[in-house]
């Protein structure tokens, strides 16, 4: 039921929002940053939780719990990096948007180097 309580903190956000568009615009974006932020905190639950799984997944297999940690990094990196975009977006700013977009991506890619640098590193041992 936690995504009935996400859903209507998400609605009553937009309401407030909508509603400050009309009246005073900057006051709609900072609006849509505290709903935002909200949202965020109250799934800081849930995002324990799965990296308690992940970390007892790590444990229990021979898997290097650095790359889970390093795969827990990118995760976020790409979560900010999404609700910073859809900020911009709601404010009109989409050039800052798309940079920041840009900007995401080769911080995550150069973050998997290690992931990928393992895999083939792995694949080429099992080829004959």
């Amino acid at each position: 039921m936690e995504i009935v309580k996400i859903v209507g903190i998400g609605f009553m956000t937009l309401i407030i929002s909508l509603v400050l568009k009309e009246y005073k615009k900057e006051y709609a974006i900072y609006c849509s940053l505290i709903g935002g932020i909200i949202l965020l905190t109250y799934s800081f639950g849930t995002i324990r939780e799965i990296v308690k799984f992940l970390t007892k997944i790590a444990d229990k297999t021979s898997y290097n719990s650095e790359f889970i940690g390093l795969l827990l990094k990118i995760t976020g990196i790409a979560i900010l990096v999404e609700y910073a975009t859809s900020i911009c977006k709601d404010s009109g700013e989409t050039a800052i948007a798309s940079k920041i977009d840009f900007a995401g991506k080769i911080i995550i890619i150069s973050m998997s180097i290690p992931i990928i640098s393992l895999t083939l590193t792995t694949l080429l041992e099992l080829l004959p």
